[in-house]
């Protein structure tokens, strides 16, 4: 498709829209006639989309347009200038862009401009091979797992196949096969959805210039790519607009690309993506353009949603409440996909995710290589977002240089976060143990409930002596949350539990606290510790997201709600957060195990002893999930018996619907 610049069959007038209003979007603009301080990535876009509108249309005004981008970045000595200049991002991105406008309109260019875009090209994908070659083992060459990689080699592959550099396309296409095997098959990714939306699609380009100019299919090879709009798809906030933002995310807005959903959907056939593509391109478009942080933004990708665009494929809206992607031990789960449904995303893995972690710790070994890229991953495990009624109730910090536990919704000890936290990197050299995993994972549409627990002791200080640290999450399905938190350590500590919000909590007279968000409001209640020591705070947390733009800063402001326990060996939360403020909440009295009721959902756990006691409830199980007019939902368990009836006796540990 690309290299031919040859769409599936079919009409595709919004997409032909698309493609003249960005070709020319530019026109008032001046190109730099010296390299910027900031980033030029954008220059490679402001190229190639004239260059497909005059190769679609003819339109000799769209061809002027190329020309004159084309003549600005190859009058350019370097491609990048504040960091890695000609061997990274901008580099990339240029690369990618001027070789397709090269391979789509340079028999139509002035021949002196084709000839110095020819040398151009050539001169820079020579620096960006060497550079790969003489960095093997260190940064982007052999960082599989991350958006540089991505990019830089699939510039180095467009600009190879255009110009006829075998010896460039099978060192990307070497790294392309190691990719798509290392990848989590389960579609995650562990840098967040900023980072899939500006990464992927440089996957997907790299696909398919190699099935195009090899005939090599490797679309399912390792199945990341046939599963990560699924990933994608679970961290969309309700209504669409916005997006969950576990890792490094500029802002909630930079998440969606048209281009990237219409491949997926052409290649997988998956109605959902097709839907998705439209809705990115057509309502949501603009406001993401104005609002995203990242550049050059959805915008440019209207050459992607024109080539990309398969008219075949059925667009059908996205029904699916509940997923588990167990190599980034991402929990998602939400109520509905209005504008209004309570959603929660909950995390908790090693570094990079399990096959990344194990991975590089292998290569490390084996070779003395550093693959492993940490620099957009967070201290994270343990902690969720929460989304309700059209606004962020609990959130994330999104992007930060120095990355703490305490900007999440996470626990402190004696005051202290991670292990080795407060830094870029902040899993770079820390000891292969030290990893966080989900236990107990129930999504079951069936049952409505969402429950995992996750096991983050190891994330601490070995010199705090936290033997357990474990967080149990339960999202009923009305959409309330319940979080019991149980800890132990071999001397007594301070247990401090956070929840991190856009604007201070609301004391309430009873002693809850109120979360407003415009409109949107929950109810937050803390049934245990006793006598917890409640403060709240402004947390300020700045970063500047890209290397290439030194004097870009990003500031978020976090209000940090604290809730501290008497020193203790011993820690316990237990949390209830009820969007609305309609919902009350009330603990269960439990001989064994710990409860609550929302009056029509009852909640009963016991994460460690398997034991749950109440007046009705006798249960050998992690937890009891009970809803008025359903049938019980039970966790790990092994026995169930209800109102004096056994429903469930069994040897092996069960989780789902009982009845």
């Amino acid at each position: 498709m690309l290299l031919s610049a040859t769409p599936p069959p079919g009409p595709r007038p919004a997409q032909e829209v698309r493609l003249y209003e960005e070709a020319a979007r530019h026109r008032g603009l001046t190109p730099p006639h010296t390299h910027p301080l900031a980033s030029i990535t954008w220059l490679g876009p402001a190229a190639s989309n004239p260059a497909l509108a005059h190769r679609v249309g003819g339109d000799p005004a769209h061809l002027a347009e190329s020309l004159r981008w084309i003549e600005a970045a190859v009058r350019l000595p370097h491609w990048g200038r504040a960091h890695m200049p000609d061997h990274d991002l901008d580099a990339g991105w240029l690369l990618h862009h001027l070789a397709l406008a090269y391979r789509w309109v340079g028999d139509d260019l002035p021949e002196e401009v084709r000839a110095l875009l020819r040398y151009k090209l050539l001169l820079q994908g020579r620096r960006m091979y060497e550079f790969a070659v003489a960095s093997e083992g260190r940064w982007w060459s052999s960082s599989y797992w991350q958006n540089h990689n991505w990019i830089c080699y699939a510039g180095l592959a467009t600009a190879g196949y255009v110009l006829g550099k075998e010896e460039w396309t099978e060192r990307a296409k070497d790294n392309l096969g190691t990719v798509l095997d290392l990848m989590p098959e389960d579609g995650s990714h562990a840098e967040g959805v900023v980072y899939w939306r500006y990464g992927v699609p440089f996957l997907a380009a790299h696909l398919d210039l190699l099935e195009e100019a090899e005939g090599v299919d490797w679309w399912d090879r390792g199945g990341f790519m046939s599963r990560t709009f699924r990933y994608r798809l679970h961290q969309t906030a309700p209504g669409f607009a916005f997006n969950v933002d576990h890792g490094d995310c500029h802002d909630r807005r930079s998440g969606h690309s048209a281009g990237l959903y219409y491949r997926l959907a052409a290649q997988y056939r998956i109605p959902e993506a097709q839907w998705m593509g439209d809705l990115a391109s057509g309502e949501l478009l603009w406001q993401e353009a104005a609002e995203s942080g990242v550049r050059p933004g959805i915008l440019p990708e209207a050459c992607l949603e024109y080539l990309w665009y398969d008219p075949s494929v059925p667009a059908g809206r996205p029904t699916e409440t509940r997923a588990f992607f167990p190599d980034l031990g991402l929990l998602a789960a939400r109520t509905g996909w209005d504008d209004d449904a309570t959603l929660v995303s909950f995390k908790a893995s090693p570094g990079g995710g399990h096959r990344a972690w194990e991975t590089a710790g292998k290569h490390r070994v084996d070779k003395g290589w550093d693959t492993l890229n940490q620099g957009h991953h967070h201290p994270d495990s343990g902690s969720f977002v929460l989304v309700s009624q059209g606004a962020f109730l609990a959130v994330d910090e999104g992007y930060s240089n120095r990355k703490r536990a305490a900007h999440h919704n996470l626990l402190l000890v004696d005051g202290h976060g991670y292990a080795d936290e407060d830094r870029y990197h902040v899993y770079r050299d820390i000891p292969f143990e030290r990893q966080a995993r989900q236990r107990d994972v129930l999504v079951s549409a069936d049952c409505g409930w969402a429950h995992s627990t996750a096991e983050i002791a190891a994330m601490y200080d070995p010199a705090l002596g936290v033997r357990r640290l474990d967080r149990t999450l339960v999202f009923t399905p009305s959409g309330r949350l319940v979080l019991l938190d149980l800890a132990e350590a071999d001397a007594a500590r301070e247990w401090t539990f956070l929840l991190q919000t856009d604007r201070p909590t609301e004391v309430l007279p009873d002693g809850g606290r109120l979360i407003r968000s415009g409109a949107a409001t929950a109810l937050v209640r803390q049934f245990a510790p006793v006598g917890a020591r409640t403060t709240t705070e402004v947390t300020e947390v700045e970063a500047n997201p890209t290397s290439s733009t030194p004097e870009l800063r990003l500031t978020r402001i976090l209000h940090t709600l604290r809730s501290t326990s008497a020193r203790s060996p011993a820690g316990h939360f237990l949390t209830t957060i009820a969007p609305g403020t309609g919902t009350e909440a009330s603990r269960v009295a439990c001989a064994e195990g710990q409860g609550v009721t929302f009056g029509t959902e009852t909640v009963l756990l016991s994460p460690v002893a398997r034991r749950i006691r109440t007046a009705g409830v006798h249960a050998d199980a992690a937890a009891v999930l009970l809803m008025d007019g359903g049938d019980p939902c039970v966790v790990a368990a092994t026995r169930l018996e209800l109102d004096g009836t056994v429903l469930l006796d069994v040897a092996e540990p069960y989780t789902g619907k009982v009845g």
